[in-house]
């Protein structure tokens, strides 16, 4: 066992972790944050995406204890409590998601490829994307979903 000290959405975790542990199943099994989901055990479909010190990154490709000391974002910790994220709302408003699976992964690559282009084409947004997969859509609606999201996040509060 190695204990870890972890900053996931803002809050400290201290915990004893087994070396073998992937972020995934850390924030799943030992934090209760499920909103990252486990899709496919091969870093294939990027269900399992969170932010890790700022960036995106597939969960399960990192082991728990290489986090220590990091700053993680799950999809809980992407909007403040009771809020919908500009994201989150576009993919209601947009009809991106039909079983919603994908959709926190999704929305946390999304959300990295925003803070690096504000104002991404629509080529932009699916290869900011191609990491992650959806079973349901086609994906028309999800890339409209991030452009509604661009939009909505570049008006200035109060207009």
């Amino acid at each position: 066992m190695a204990t870890i000290t972890v900053t996931v959405n803002g809050k400290p975790h201290t915990n004893d972790v087994e070396p073998r542990t992937l972020l995934v199943h850390y924030l799943r099994e030992q934090l209760n944050l499920t909103g990252t989901h486990i899709g496919c055990d091969t870093s294939q479909c990027g269900a399992c995406v969170v932010h890790l010190n700022g960036q995106s990154v597939k969960s399960c490709t990192v082991l728990a204890i290489q986090c220590h000391g990091a700053e993680v974002t799950t999809i809980e910790g992407l909007a403040p409590q009771g809020q919908m994220h500009a994201l989150q709302e576009g993919f209601w408003e947009k009809h991106g998601l039909q079983c919603g699976f994908c959709t926190p992964g999704m929305i946390m690559a999304a959300a990295d490829l925003l803070e690096r282009n504000p104002n991404p084409t629509d080529d932009e947004i699916r290869h900011g994307l191609e990491g992650n997969l959806c079973r349901c859509t086609g994906y028309e609606n999800i890339v409209r979903a991030v452009r509604y999201a661009a939009e909505k996040m570049a008006v200035p509060a109060g207009d």
